[in-house]
């Protein structure tokens, strides 16, 4: 693709939008590339994936002091500023936003062509900058014609961190071995005396990009959602 034009990120920065990776879509793996376009209501037409996250607090500050009144409104704030992006940036461009939304999508998988991820014990990716405070916010296809981005190269934080406080502070002992285990931390967190109902103990004893830590409205947002998802289906 010649011609590349800039990739304005300057909204997306402000509210906290802080991440963004750009790949061709002929670019990714072919399974990956066909699983996106299956997905597409126009799979001629698009040229490129953008990927959008958040890392550390800004974007839940934004979205405290916006006016978004919903039952997911971290999804519903990011929907609206990329639809605002595209009408101020690239009003001439089509676009489908796949997530949030029902399209299944591999966000880790993305997230690793990004070089965002790297698996931790307790099942969430983790940044070497970021720690575990991050996430993916949207998926978007488009006929946009951005330079695409190089995945960022770092080391896996997990293997400079020999004693592993991740593992012993799991009081489900769902991490035991390092290996997860599903079934313990859903029958742990579903239990009357639960201390994860709204949060982590797991993640929150990591020590990588702690700084970066949601505040305790955020965690709590987040894991009650999680919770409301074992409730439904476990």
């Amino acid at each position: 693709m010649d011609n590349f034009q800039t990739f304005d990120s300057r909204l997306f920065d402000r509210v906290g939008l802080n991440r963004h990776a750009i790949f061709d879509l002929d670019a990714l793996p072919a399974d990956l590339a066909a699983s996106v376009r299956a997905d597409c209501a126009d799979t001629q037409r698009y040229r490129q994936l953008i990927l959008l996250g958040h890392a550390g607090r800004r974007l839940w500050e934004s979205v405290k002091a916006s006016d978004v009144d919903a039952q997911h409104p971290i999804d519903d704030f990011t929907v609206r500023t990329v639809q605002d992006w595209f009408a101020q940036y690239q009003p001439q461009r089509a676009y489908e936003i796949l997530y949030p939304g029902t399209a299944s999508i591999g966000l880790q998988r993305l997230g690793q062509l990004a070089g965002w991820h790297h698996a931790t014990p307790f099942m969430v990716g983790i940044d070497e900058e970021w720690g575990t405070w991050y996430a993916y916010r949207a998926v978007i296809v488009a006929d946009t014609a951005f330079m695409p981005t190089r995945a960022i190269v770092s080391e896996h934080p997990c293997t400079r961190c020999p004693d592993k406080p991740c593992i012993a502070h799991c009081p489900a002992s769902a991490l035991d071995g390092g290996r997860f285990s599903l079934e313990k931390c859903i029958g742990y967190r579903k239990r009357a005396d639960s201390r994860c109902k709204e949060t982590c103990l797991a993640r929150m004893s990591c020590p990588v990009g702690s700084t970066h830590r949601y505040d305790d409205e955020q965690i709590r947002h987040t894991y009650s959602l999680s919770m409301r998802a074992i409730e439904q289906y476990y």
